[in-house]
């Protein structure tokens, strides 16, 4: 199978030496690439600059994207030529727009004015004690899948903080269903450090358990090359 997977995570720049990004460290997707890699399959990993990343060996394919734009521009194409996706990067919901002193903001009269400008300047100036950095929504790469492929198998991945199992499954499945994903890795963050990581795998009928980073990756496994 040709199986493509997605890991660490995305940096949306707000000039040229500053960013927002998350603490996505690509460990995750590194080990289910393995376990696919051990056992033959042909990987191609989307990830970042920063992530860490499998050893090089002659059936991994590595993309390298920084931020959400690179990140849709390079999944179309590689979407529409696998078999499998697992989507497990932390890709950035915000881009920055346009940031600006407060004093600035206060002479405006429309903030939509704002937003139809963008900085110039290759560092903004930290002269001010205050900024706003307006953002914008990015696209939902997870929704383009099925649009991109509709053959494609699709394993997302749905994080949240501190909620009781039964919000984490409602929130898990909700997307499954929008995205018509086969499955979705559900897991709080509260129940993730450097020795565990508790998860969820669900179906629209059925959850499997998971409690650390190499039980997810034999978890998604299991469930891609037996089409269970």
């Amino acid at each position: 199978m040709k199986i493509l997977i997605t890991s660490g995570g995305t940096t949306e720049k707000i000039d040229s030496v500053r960013g927002i990004t998350n603490h996505s460290t690509g460990n995750l997707g590194k080990l289910i690439a393995e376990t696919f890699l051990a056992q033959g399959h042909e990987v191609t990993l989307v990830t970042t600059k920063q992530a860490v990343k499998p050893a090089s060996q002659p059936n991994l394919n590595l993309h390298e994207i920084s931020n959400v734009e690179s990140l849709l521009t390079t999944m179309e194409g590689l979407v529409k030529t696998h078999d499998v996706l697992i989507h497990s990067m932390a890709v950035s919901d915000y881009t920055p727009v346009y940031m600006t002193d407060i004093d600035e903001l206060e002479k405006t009269e429309q903030i939509s004015d704002l937003l139809s400008k963008s900085n110039s300047e290759n560092k903004i100036s930290s002269q001010a004690d205050y900024q706003v950095l307006f953002l914008k929504k990015t696209p939902k790469i997870i929704s383009l899948v099925k649009e991109w492929n509709p053959a494609i198998r699709l394993i997302g991945f749905k994080l949240l903080v501190d909620v009781p199992k039964e919000e984490l499954f409602r929130v898990a499945r909700a997307s499954l269903q929008k995205n018509q994903a086969d499955y979705i890795l559900a897991n709080d963050l509260t129940e993730i450090s450097p020795t565990q990581h508790h998860a969820y795998l669900l179906s629209e009928d059925d959850s499997f358990e998971a409690f650390d980073k190499e039980g997810i990756a034999q978890l998604i496994y299991e469930k891609v090359v037996t089409h269970d």
